[in-house]
């Protein structure tokens, strides 16, 4: 079966380059049909931005600081003008100091605690109640999340409380937000090759490690968290809400690495 997005227009905020999970997911509802708008923060990232964006016809991209009320609220009224509503976004913003994500958990900082839960979480929170005002028919809000969240991974440190509140807030949101026809869903993914996953200390052993001992001996690709994607926000995931899929190649059902692979 086919999954169509024809017809559907969308936010894909924080594609990073053309590796970025986000990337991959506006690649496959661009593919499926969707009209996309983008969000960027910085002159460095729109100029990496917007070939991508112009190569799946996009023509709205909204420089943004989501820790700024005012900066936000051009964003929603940039697309408010221009569209009037809308039917999803895609979340894929987070964020945590690389020095604080190598050591030991027990080092994370006040100030680095603070900005990690506010960027990678309470951020999600706010798009939300902005954008659902722009879906008077329903829509789909999907964040983006990590096993990190509820199982202790090496480096994660912080991002881990981070992503552990942002899949809390996840259910929360689809609660207040079912009536109305939102559906609030997070992807977590396994190990990506990621600008952002390389920030975390011993990524490449990390990628490794989850690429030999998932059932399916595979790590996400961006082609397959993008499907994964697609349905959710289209009507074929007319029923899903509160929930996190996971796209790892099983690696979460694990309880310890593959026989071969046991030192």
């Amino acid at each position: 079966m086919t999954i169509s997005m024809q017809g559907k227009r969308g936010l894909i905020m924080g594609v990073a380059n053309e590796r970025s999970i986000a990337w991959g997911i506006a690649k496959a509802m661009a593919d499926a049909g969707a009209e996309l708008a983008f969000t960027y923060q910085g002159e460095a990232f729109g100029k990496r931005l917007e070939p991508l964006a112009a190569s799946v016809g996009s023509d709205i991209m909204v420089d943004v600081d989501v820790n700024d009320d005012a900066s936000m609220d051009l964003a929603f009224q940039t697309l408010k003008d221009r569209w009037g509503t809308l039917d999803f976004v895609v979340h894929a913003i987070a964020f945590s100091d690389k020095n604080e994500l190598t050591g030991r958990f027990i080092n994370t900082s006040r100030e680095n605690f603070k900005n990690s839960l506010a960027i990678s979480c309470y951020s999600f929170i706010d798009v939300a109640k902005r954008a659902s005002e722009m879906m008077p028919n329903g829509g789909t809000l999907l964040t983006l999340t990590y096993q990190g969240s509820n199982k202790v991974t090496p480096f994660y440190n912080v991002m881990g409380v981070a992503k552990a509140a942002l899949e809390s807030a996840t259910r929360y949101l689809a609660n207040d937000l079912g009536p109305q026809g939102i559906r609030v869903n997070a992807i977590s993914p396994g190990p990506m090759k990621t600008l952002a996953g390389a920030a975390i200390g011993g990524a490449r052993k990390t990628y490794k490690h989850t690429d030999q001992n998932a059932p399916l001996r595979s790590n996400a690709t961006l082609e397959a968290v993008g499907g994964t994607a697609v349905y959710l926000a289209s009507d074929a995931g007319a029923c899903t809400t509160g929930e996190i899929i996971r796209v790892d190649g099983g690696y979460h059902v694990l309880g310890m690495p593959q026989p071969e692979n046991l030192g």
